[in-house]
Parts: C-alpha cells; structure tokens; sequence
C-alpha cells in the first residue's frame, strides 16, 4: 500500500535541460461500464428482449462520447478509441477478422444487427447447440477474456469496421482519438487450437495471414483519418512471448514497412519486455513503444542496455494502471527525468488500461478520510497522467497530494503479528492419513451459490439503507436457505450447500466483517461481459473479530440430515480480488488473511460442520507471468492455504475451488494445497485439467465442472454424461465429484434447477453402468 499521504512539495526540475516541448500524456485505456454500470443494464435487458439493438448501440455512444469527455477534461492529450467493447476485446478482435468457429452461424443478412449482435454474444455465452468460446484470465489480472478457437482451415480476413467505426464516431464529436488494437502476437499466442487441428498445430503459424489482415486495417484508419494507431502486446511481458522476438521482428517490420500507414504504438505492459525484444521493437519502423515502468524495476534497466530509444518515442507507463493507490508525483517525475536522456521524445502514461481500477474516487463518500486521501481511481489517474505531463513540458507544480506521507498506528494491528510469528511448522501441515471423504463415486453437489433473486437483493438493498429490520432481513435470509435447501435434497444432490443468500460477493462478503479491508458503495471494475465487481481494498493488518458464516451455515444443516458444506474464500482470491496495500510482501498480507480464516474454519467445525470449501478461484491468475518467480510466488500461496485449513481434524473434508484459468501451470501447486477435493472449470476447456491430472496419478478428489454456468444454456443430460465418462477415463470414479463449474449466483432458478436435474441424472446413469 502507498502510505497514507502528505501534501506533496513541487519535484525539483528533472535533470534534463530544457525538457522538450514535447512530452504529452495519454492513457492505454479506459474503463467502459459507465459510471452506473449503463453498460450492463442495457445489456442484460437486451438478452431479456427488453432493448432493442437500436437502444442498446445508443446507449454504447453515449458511453464512449463520455469517456473521451473525461479523459479531456482530466487534461489527457492523447485520447484512446476503440476500447469500448459490449463483451470482451479479443472477442472483438476474433469477429473483426472472421476468426469464429464454424458452429456459429453467421447472420443471414449482412445488414441485420440483432442477428450480429446475436451471433456475437452466442460466442460469449453460447446457445442451445452451440457452446460458447473458453473464458480464462487475462495474464494475471481478474478480467476475463473468450479464448479465439482457430485451426488450419482458418482464413483471417478483415470483415468488420469497429475500430473505423468508432473512430470517425469520435471525430464527430470533436475528438482526434488513437485507436486501439489488440496486437497480432498477443491475439494468436492467447488462442487456443481447435478441437479439428491436427496434433501439435498452432495457431501462431497463421500470423503472416493475419498480418495481411492487419495491414488492410491500418489501410482504412489512415483513410479515415487516424493518425496514430496502438497495438497492444502483453504477451510480451511473459516467458512465451520473450521467446517470440523472431515472430515479433517479423510482425512490425512488415506492419511498420507498409506505406500508407498511421503511425504505430506498441504497447507493452503487466512487466517488463527484456532488452531483446525491446531492441527488436527499437530498430523496427514503428513511432512509438509504451512501457509498464510499475510493475517490476526492470523496465529502465532494459532501456538503458538499449542504449535508450533515440528517435522512437517512449509512452512511459509510470502510473499504476491496476491499483487504486495515488501516484508518488515526485518519484515519477524524478523517473521522469532520468527517461528523458533515453528517449527523443517522450509521452507520459498509465502502466496498462484503466479498465482494472473503478471509474471515479468522487462517487465514493463514506471511506475514512485518512484512507480516501491515498486512493486515485481511472479518473483520478487520468488527472495524474496529465499533471506529470505539464510538470515535464511546462515546469508546472504538483498541485495535489502524493505518496510518502507515514501510516496511522491503526494500520498495524501487534497482536495479529504475535501470533504469526508464534505459530511452528505444525501449522501448515494436516494428517496425511485422512480417508476418502465419501464413499460414493461421482458424488454430487454444488460450488456454493444459488441464484441471487430480485427478491433478495431488494431485500438486501433495503436492509442496507434501513429500511427493513435485522429481525425482518433475517427471516426472509433463513426462509431462502430453507427453499435452496429443499430443493437440492429433491433433486437428489449428495452433498448440499446453503447458497449464500446474505453474501453480496465472495470477497466483498468478508472484507466487510475483517478488519483492514475497506468497501466501496461505486467502486465497480468489468470482471467479464456484463459481470462487475467492487474490490475492497486492503489497507491494513487482517484479522476476524468475531464468526462471519457460521450461523448461516449451522442453519442450513439443521434443516436436513445430508451435510452441508461451510463456505469460505481463500486467502489468494482474497488478496487477488481486492487492492491491496503494497508496503509489505503479498506473502505476510496474504499469512494474516490466513490466519483469519482459520480461525473462522476451527468455527465452522466445532459447530458440526463436517465439509469446509476454501475457495481459490485465483491461485492461477496470481501466478507470475515469468516461470523465475513462481516458486515464490507458489509458496506463500500454497502456504497461506495451508494455514488457513490445516487446523481442522482429519475427519473434516477440505475442499477447494478454482475457475477460468489455464491450469496447467500450476498442478504441482494444486497438489500441494493438500485440500481433499478440488473442484474446478472444466467444461469450456473439454475437461484439459482432468486429463493433465490423471497422467500425473492424481489420488484427491476432484470435481470437474461439467458444465457452464456463464451461459443460460442447460445442458442436456446426454452432454453431462459424455464428460463424466470422459473423466472417469482419467480419474477413479471414487475420487470424482460432480458439480457445475462456477456457483449459481448470476443465473436463474429456472435454469438452474433443470441444469441440476440433469447433472444428477447423468451421474446416475454413469454410477450405474460402473457398478455392472
């Protein structure tokens, strides 16, 4: 965490003289959601056929038109376009070039919008007969991106004009903005081969084709008028892309060498580059390259083996783009300075889009004072991003507060540090010899929410504002645990969950009963398509003043005789899903919140709770982008899991549950959890985990998703069946669990119920067959 700030004195003058006329300021990105979430009303009434497409287009332009009035009036120079997406960015770039898998039907007219918009959002969230695309993280943010399915046959071609579109949109208005791109290097190595492709084909080798693409796209922006164009690529920050610097070499000497052309950025950011690829990116055509100068120290470092970028202009990427803490204004401009003899020309900017952080620290009115005064949001760091631009160009004062003030003593809680520093190996550790945790194959259950009804969140809403009395809210929260309750028990489930009526998020839920965590009442950020959510910020030392789940879940088991599973978020995910403080390691931030919850899980079982899931949806998106760091990075997760969940008896079942990430990376980290059952995605990546495990010998139970809770679609039963008998070909029927992929929250009961019903028949049917 930046430390509670103090005024901040003007920086003295960089060690630059003069500073050239011109340093600008710009930004990688925006948020898009609007300021009340506008985005996701109007689309989520358009999929209920309450918007037309007419209504729900008007209501994008508005959103975009906004988005460059702020950046305007925050004093931004350099404004981007095409950021704007109604789903997700690779999924714009996948139908901008025709890159759909063939069992989404094109439109039958060219001219029919609700069937474009159709056909566009079936990608996302698939329709009877077609499943829709993999979502998975984007790098090791928690914003989730549709995985582009391509093959051989796979021919990419310009057919949309989004980017065009857009642009000339905003000339309309009155702006001259930058369209943004996502770059080819980082759009084929983020795709996946299709089901079709032969063994070993990857979708890299189409990049001279899709190259082709690009060139006819850059052809029409120049047409159109754009000056400039940014393509972004943060593939290269990772081990993969570091390796790719031929492909990269070939990809901008042949984009940069075309002769009607706008000027080219290539945006870098979530770390460094490495000196060769950024040598690659200096000797080639392009105008200009950005750098996340935040994320890691190595940026700088990197420039200056370069010997500095001479006449390619440098976008320097010195404002957290993923954080909420403000700017230390002087210790940019210092750095600042230092840019200044490495670079002809230089832009100052964010460290990646904004589309991480939530839109305006003004809407938020009921953060302590102490606290409010170190946080900048997207809006708040477009006005930094422009203030270091005038202190480099014009000499101008920092005229707002930055970081380096000192830390209120109640940031700092002894007692919990005490007790940390008291605990032993022991405390990491469980009994090896525990016994499988139910003895019936292919038992069934639920990850642990139930959909979220209008009903309830009224009821929630109303409860807040004071509205309805503890005594009230209660009664209506025990009476939806006694429906959810009944209603698994009918369809036959095994092991049952509450579904979590009184939690408003899985993190958020916690953070307000923990202390050092503060909630926003605005703070909204995309996490995908029309699904947002408030992180709360962790500003200080965690612990639990008393029980946060324990009566909910105690009530639900007193309402049947099937057990109920107690449901927690981990330690990881809470860390990943929140702003967290930067001035000590994630590894003691993340011990603390550990500590914390097992005190609520020793809670949980003295209560006669015999099943506790310690949710780490995020252990894989935490994971760093280059393999030299993810041991560390391994084993301050893997141990603040285990110390959250090794203090419960042998006879208590741990479970797990980690979604949308690409798993592979992280299986000896799964093993090392030492939870007795992980539940994980499974359905939108064909059950790839279940296989990478059973070719390991993997001996816990796991419980792969069977199918998709992101899409409204229900599975039928013969679709559920055919990936259990996939999964049982892998792993031992005894060790397999049956649940969907993610919880029920975001979907209706509808729905829901029949997706269940037909999940526990095609458990049913495969039990059967493995018992002749």
């Amino acid at each position: 965490m930046t430390e509670t700030p103090r005024p901040a004195e003007a920086p003295a003058s960089p060690d630059a003289s003069p500073p050239p006329a011109s340093v600008r300021s710009t930004v990688h990105g925006y948020p898009r959601i609007g300021p009340h979430r506008e985005l996701k009303r109007a689309s989520e009434s358009y999929w209920r056929g309450g918007t037309s497409a007419q209504e729900l287009d008007a209501v994008a332009a508005d959103l975009r038109r906004g988005v460059y009035a702020q950046l305007r009036e925050a004093g931004v120079d350099d404004i981007p376009s095409n950021t704007f997406s109604y789903y997700d960015h690779v999924l714009d770039t996948a139908v901008l070039f025709d890159l759909v898998p063939p069992r989404f039907a094109p439109p039958a007219a060219a001219d029919d919008r609700d069937e474009e918009l159709r056909r566009y959002f079936a990608l996302a969230r698939g329709e009877q007969g077609a499943l829709p695309l993999e979502m998975t993280k984007w790098f090791d943010t928690n914003y989730h991106y549709l995985v582009p399915e391509l093959s051989p046959s796979t021919r990419p071609r310009l057919v949309g004009d989004k980017p065009v579109a857009e642009f000339r949109e905003a000339a309309e208005a009155g702006f001259h903005t930058r369209p943004v791109l996502v770059g080819p290097l980082t759009f084929l190595m983020l795709a996946k081969a299709a089901d079709d492709a032969p063994e070993g084909w990857e979708p890299i080798v189409l990049l001279d084709q899709l190259l082709d693409a690009y060139a006819r796209l850059l052809g029409e922006l120049r047409a159109a008028g754009a000056t400039e164009v940014q393509l972004d690529e943060p593939i290269l920050a990772t081990d993969e892309g570091r390796a790719a610097v031929g492909r990269l070499e070939r990809a901008y000497q042949r984009l940069g060498s075309l002769s009607d052309r706008p000027a080219l950025l290539v945006s870098t950011y979530f770390g460094s580059i490495g000196a060769p690829a950024l040598r690659v990116l200096k000797d080639s055509p392009v105008e200009a390259v950005g750098l996340d100068l935040v994320t890691d120290d190595e940026g700088v470092d990197d420039l200056v083996q370069v010997s500095g970028l001479g006449a390619t202009r440098l976008v320097a990427g010195v404002v957290e783009g993923r954080n909420v803490w403000r700017t230390d204004v002087p210790a940019a401009a210092a750095t600042l300075g230092t840019l200044l003899a490495l670079t002809d020309e230089l832009t100052v900017s964010t460290s990646c889009s904004l589309l991480h952080v939530p839109l305006d620290l003004e809407a938020e009115t009921s953060l302590a004072p102490g606290l409010r005064e170190a946080l900048a949001f997207a809006r708040q760091k477009a006005e930094e991003v422009a203030l270091l631009g005038r202190v480099l160009s014009e000499g101008a004062e920092a005229e707002h507060t930055g970081g380096g003030g000192v830390r209120p003593p109640a940031f700092t809680d002894a007692r919990v540090r005490a007790r940390l520093d008291a605990l032993g190996p022991e405390a990491y550790e469980r009994p090896q010899d525990r016994g499988r945790p139910t003895e019936i194959p292919l038992t069934t259950t639920t990850i642990g929410s139930f959909p979220q009804t209008p009903e309830l969140r009224r009821a929630r809403a109303a409860h807040r504002r004071g509205e309805l009395s503890e005594d009230a809210y209660k009664q209506i929260l025990r009476e939806e645990i006694d429906r959810v309750v009944a209603l698994q028990e009918e369809i036959g489930l095994d092991v049952l969950v509450h579904g979590e009526p009184e939690r408003n998020d899985m993190v958020q839920y916690f953070a307000e009963q923990l202390e050092g965590y503060a909630t926003t009442s605005n703070g909204w950020v995309q996490s995908y398509g029309s699904r947002c959510v408030r992180p709360p910020i962790l500003f200080g030392d965690v612990s639990r003043p008393e029980p946060m789940t324990v009566e909910w879940t105690t009530y639900a088991q007193s309402r049947t005789d099937k057990p109920v599973k107690g449901m927690l978020t981990g330690p990881v995910t809470m860390l990943a899903w929140s702003f967290v403080r930067t001035d000590q390691p994630l590894g003691e931030t993340a011990r603390q919140v550990g500590l914390a919850l097992r005190d609520e899980a020793a809670d949980l079982e003295r209560a006669g709770i015999r099943h506790i899931q310690v949710d780490e949806a995020a252990l894989r998106e935490l994971l760093p982008l280059r393999e030299e760091r993810r041991g560390e990075y391994l084993d301050w997760a893997v141990g603040s899991f285990r110390l959250a969940t090794s203090g419960v008896s042998p006879s208590t079942t741990v479970h797990t549950h980690m979604c949308y990430s690409e798993f592979g990376l992280i299986v000896d980290g799964i093993e090392a959890l030492d939870a007795d059952v992980t539940s994980v995605e499974a359905a939108r990546s064909r059950m790839e985990l279940v296989r990478d495990l059973g070719e390991r010998g993997y001996k816990r139970g796991i419980g792969p998703g069977v199918y998709d809770i992101h899409s409204p679609r229900v599975p039928p039963v013969e679709e559920v069946e055919d990936a259990l008998r996939l999964a049982v070909a892998h792993i031992d029927a005894g060790n397999l669990w049956v649940n969907p992929d993610c919880g029920l929250k975001t979907r209706g009961y509808a729905e829901v119920e029949q997706a269940l019903r037909n999940m526990v028949e095609a458990a049913r049917r495969v039990r059967a067959d493995l018992r002749r």
